[in-house]
């Protein structure tokens, strides 16, 4: 079941409240409370305490993992959030704006030329209390709201596209730790087999059934698929260290992980997966946001011909003793544009530029969507039909094997005849597990592609 990463209510939650909370702090305190503002958004804990040693993740583990601690991720939600407070700041203009002002001076002023006495000087005391409120601007404040949320809405798409991203980089780098442990265990049950075989070759040896050749041919084979274990054991490192980047975590624990390389056919139809991916692509909702906020963006802009018109009122204390004389006053301001230098006619161009880069990007991830979708649901039907060939040619080849080494057991079979029937059953093997892990990838692609997890 999909869940969105950032959702909004209509009540302050706890986490919300300490969000303003730190905010607030932030803005009294200077940096060192803006940074707990941060820690309490992303807690990131040390990677000892993401896994435990010796745990065995499953991939929904994983994905969890991932989609707490992947650095874009962060960063998306980061974004999503900044989005979210330009929307706030776009309302602030519905609202009146206040100011509180006080201040002192020290007057000194020299004397007139026939007065010979030193200089004066006199105190000054001020307080100010004023209010701006806006009353009328022909839409521009909600013009200016409208294109920050759809802006918002871009950024929580692009939330969700990185998250379908990292959710597949797990899935891939996850079925390749299962595809190098599975070779791994060939390689080891090839280097078992080499031995058994260069046993049962020195044995015919020093019976003088069979010569030196077949003795030094079993001690090369073994030599080879040693060096075939240590490279296989090698990999399965390298793929661990894939999936910890894919799940943000840096140094992990060891861990073990469920294999759950069996073969399940996905069965979906090429136009019902096509209509999947252009109702949920969140790449393709956040450029039409994106349009969206252009097309909004234009009309913002033409307000730039239109008079404003405002209220204010101010209330003020002041003089050189106490009490201080007071006063105050209320009026409204009109403001029409006459001439800005052309400034609102090449805003209005430079928003019907973006609207039209918009569009055609639209136009693009469409093609892209499509694209996609077909690419990836004809690699599906390959890596499908792919599998049950390679597990039928892995009985074939172990078959030849068994008759291989029936036949050089009883006396009749030759070294080279093994070595052949071995090695094409570690490449049917390895091909059966490689074409296990492409079509469980395809699948994973598919997903991603159609906008899912």
């Amino acid at each position: 079941m999909n869940r969105p990463i950032l959702k909004t209510t209509g009540s302050l939650s706890l986490r919300d409240g300490l969000r303003f909370f730190y905010l607030f702090m932030s803005a009294v305190f200077g940096v060192a409370a803006s940074h707990a503002a941060y820690a309490v958004e992303y807690p990131m804990k040390p990677s000892a305490e993401i896994i435990r040693e010796g745990e065995r993740l499953t991939l929904e583990r994983c994905v969890e993992i991932a989609l707490q601690n992947q650095p874009n991720m962060i960063a998306a939600k980061s974004n999503a959030l900044s989005a979210g407070s330009k929307v706030g700041q776009a309302e602030a203009a519905y609202y009146p704006q206040v100011d509180l002002s006080t201040g002192y001076s020290k007057i000194s002023t020299a004397p007139s030329p026939s007065v010979r006495s030193g200089t004066e000087a006199s105190d000054d005391y001020s307080m100010n209390a004023s209010l701006k409120q806006n009353i009328y601007d022909f839409g521009k404040t909600r013009l200016s709201v409208k294109v920050q949320e759809h802006n918002l809405e871009a950024s929580r798409s692009d939330l969700e596209n990185t998250a379908i991203q990292t959710v597949f980089n797990v899935k891939e780098a996850y079925y390749g730790v299962l595809l190098a442990a599975r070779e791994r265990d060939v390689a080891s049950d090839t280097v078992k087999q080499f031995e058994q075989h260069l046993t049962q070759a020195k044995g015919f040896y020093e019976a003088g059934t069979k010569p030196k050749f077949d003795v030094t041919k079993a001690e090369v084979d073994l030599s080879n698929a040693r060096l075939n274990m240590i490279k296989a054991k090698n990999a399965l490192k390298i793929a661990k260290v894939t999936l910890n980047s894919a799940m943000g975590v840096l140094a992990g624990p060891e861990y073990e992980i469920e294999d759950n390389l069996a073969f399940t056919p996905y069965n979906i139809a090429f136009d019902e997966a096509l209509s999947k991916a252009f109702g949920n692509r969140p790449d393709l909702k956040s450029t039409v946001a994106k349009r969206r906020s252009a097309q909004e963006s234009v009309e913002l802009s033409k307000k730039g011909y239109y008079p404003s018109l405002s209220g204010n009122a101010e209330y003020s204390r002041g003089g050189e003793k106490f009490p201080l004389q007071e006063g105050w006053n209320v009026g409204a301001t009109l403001t029409i544009p006459i001439f800005s230098g052309f400034l609102t006619k090449y805003q209005v161009e430079e928003a019907k530029a973006n609207l039209n880069a918009s569009s055609a990007n639209e136009d693009g991830i469409k093609q892209t969507v499509f694209f996609d979708v077909q690419q990836a649901y004809l690699f599906l039907g390959q890596a499908q039909e792919s599998v049950p060939v390679a597990e039928i040619a892995v009985k074939q080849a172990e078959e030849n094997l068994q008759i291989a080494n029936g036949r050089y057991s009883a006396g009749v079979g030759s070294p080279i005849e093994v070595t052949d029937a071995q090695v094409s059953y570690i490449t049917a093997k390895t091909a059966y597990i490689k074409a296990l892990s492409d079509y469980k990838v395809a699948q994973a692609t598919l997903e991603k592609v159609m906008g899912g997890r």
